[in-house]
């Protein structure tokens, strides 16, 4: 299920600023809004799906129809060159997409007797996905076309079918007899009230916003320079992923939860720092700029989904990751995608891109945000470590 969930994402989304940049000559404003309609999408349908998968439907039921009707509007993305036409199927899709990505943790972590110590050794096979696609549509040199698209659809109805044969995964309450604010899955809210937890999420907006320079541009940034195999090359940090979210449990116990994310937002800095002063000449800065990918990634990310699951009930756990998804790759990516976009047309001068300008916006930010957190989180990590131990 990992396998296929991120092998999707990996086939098109790195290289789609490419494709909506040099082939389809979109303006940098336009392709940081396409890439926004993902964060917009992920404000609104998770909690949709959460809502479906934790008291109506079974949540492997739920994923399964998502991916089909993914599969459907990717096919359609393929044959489209005006931005109106991919901006609505993208954000159609991606109204389908997002809601998958608290679906598979939730289902997951069901199904684990130990979320907190097993999710990463499952959720690491979503990483492997990645790079093979990336792997893929490097070697066939596929990154300024759509050809990326119709392998995501193709993954898309693998998955959407496969779906439907993962274990069983009904849904914790069943009663009609809930509020509005339960249905609508706004109950999820009220992991708000943990101090930690808010801050936590807050903490995630925040960081979620420099997040999105790195996804939006970090291809087309390569392309730019004239490095070859760009997308093949981003794929190191996949590969850095696989060996920090097999870390992530140990660090869990010797370091806690508040130094792992403070690692992870201060590593989001020195990436930004990397590319702003790499070269074509000094690719080593950009090869660090893209290794550390696995400690921005899971010791923030991944981290946070293990710690908000562990804070939520039973009957709540698709809702509180779908809150987490909503936070994340919705308001926080929807806020950098538009930041993004202002940014990099700012610094384009006489169709020319003026990548320090733009990368250091991004690095003071994610310092800021490390600044900030280190200061106000405070939480006692006991539980995580004895389960670990146990």
């Amino acid at each position: 299920m990992m396998l296929f969930q991120y092998a999707i994402w990996g086939a098109w989304y790195v290289t789609l600023s490419s494709y909506l940049g040099a082939t389809l000559q979109f303006e940098g404003s336009q392709i940081g809004l396409i890439y926004g309609s993902f964060a917009l999408a992920a404000i609104i349908s998770p909690a949709i799906a959460g809502v479906l998968s934790d008291k109506l439907f079974s949540a492997q039921k739920v994923l399964g129809v998502l991916h089909l009707s993914g599969a459907l509007l990717l096919i359609m993305l393929s044959y489209q060159l005006t931005y109106f036409w991919v901006y609505a199927l993208v954000f159609m899709y991606a109204l389908c997409y997002m809601p998958t990505i608290s679906l598979t943790n939730a289902i997951a972590m069901r199904h684990l007797r130990y979320p907190e110590k097993e999710f990463s050794n499952i959720r690491v096979f979503g990483t492997v996905g990645w790079i093979v696609m990336g792997w893929v549509v490097s070697y066939f040199d596929l990154e300024l076309g759509a050809s990326p698209i119709l392998v995501a659809a193709s993954l898309s109805l693998v998955l959407g079918t496969f779906a439907f044969f993962l274990p069983k995964t009904k849904p914790k309450f069943l009663s009609h007899s809930r509020g509005i604010k339960q249905w609508l899955g706004l109950d999820a809210l009220f992991l708000l009230k943990n101090r930690s937890v808010m801050i936590l999420v807050v903490a995630s907006l925040l960081v979620s916003i420099p997040l999105s320079f790195y996804y939006s541009f970090t291809n087309l940034f390569l392309n730019d320079l004239g490095v070859d195999n760009a997308a093949g090359i981003m794929t190191l940090g996949q590969f850095s992923e696989i060996g920090f979210m097999l870390l992530l449990p140990f660090c869990f116990r010797y370091f806690g939860i508040k130094k792992v994310m403070i690692i992870a937002m201060f590593a989001w800095g020195l990436r930004y720092l990397f590319f702003a002063y790499g070269s074509i000449d000094v690719m080593l800065l950009l090869y660090f700029g893209i290794i550390i990918h696995g400690i921005c990634y899971d010791f923030f990310f991944v981290a946070g989904q293990i710690y908000v699951d562990q804070k939520a009930p039973k009957t709540l756990k698709s809702s509180a990751q779908g809150l987490m998804v909503q936070a994340t790759y919705g308001v926080g990516m929807f806020v950098g995608t538009w930041l993004s976009g202002y940014v990099v047309n700012h610094y384009t001068i006489d169709n020319v891109y003026h990548w320090k300008g733009i990368w250091l916006v991004p690095a003071f930010i994610a310092f800021a945000v490390m600044l900030l957190f280190a200061f106000v989180f405070k939480t006692k990590h006991r539980t995580i470590k004895n389960n670990i131990n146990e």
